[in-house]
């Protein structure tokens, strides 16, 4: 049994407050980098960043957002979803360091069942992502497509 929420459980107005935290390392950094050929210096060059405005490095927003959206799985839709339809009003509003701990918060804004499978429904999450001095680091609008509760007599 999965811990993922079907449709019917993901009630709009519930707030997910996720569990574990995660802090951002330098081969998390660098990794993701690498995977999508993102040679930009102010993620992987030490020397370059320090002259920003940052002076520091500054993570891959795009693995930020993953991050962000990973933390989410465990409580809302590990086994129970078909897939991510889009993301929509994806800002980040401050940077992520390495070195920093992201928690998330999830909030579901908006549901519909499909009006062509009688077996999903449609779920809007926000999911906010917020480092340990409180500072929101990334906030996104995702819609996801949801399973449906089986039947009881395991007829769908």
């Amino acid at each position: 049994m999965m811990s993922g929420k079907y449709f019917e459980q993901l009630e709009i107005g519930m707030v997910f407050a996720h569990q574990p935290h995660r802090t951002i390392t330098e081969a998390d950094n660098l990794l993701f980098c690498a995977m999508t050929h993102n040679p930009q210096p102010l993620h992987i060059d030490a020397e370059f960043a320090a002259a920003s405005q940052h002076g520091q490095r500054i993570v891959n927003s795009l693995y930020t957002l993953g991050l962000v959206i990973g933390l989410s799985v465990g409580d809302t839709t590990l086994g129970t979803t078909i897939g991510n339809l889009g993301m929509e009003q994806v800002e980040f509003p401050n940077p992520v360091f390495i070195g920093d701990t992201i928690r998330v918060q999830t909030t579901i804004t908006d549901r519909r069942e499909s009006r062509t499978r009688s077996d999903r429904g449609i779920v809007w999450f926000e999911h906010i992502g917020r480092n340990q001095r409180g500072e929101i680091v990334c906030r996104c609008l995702r819609k996801g497509m949801m399973l449906r509760m089986p039947a009881p007599d395991g007829k769908d």
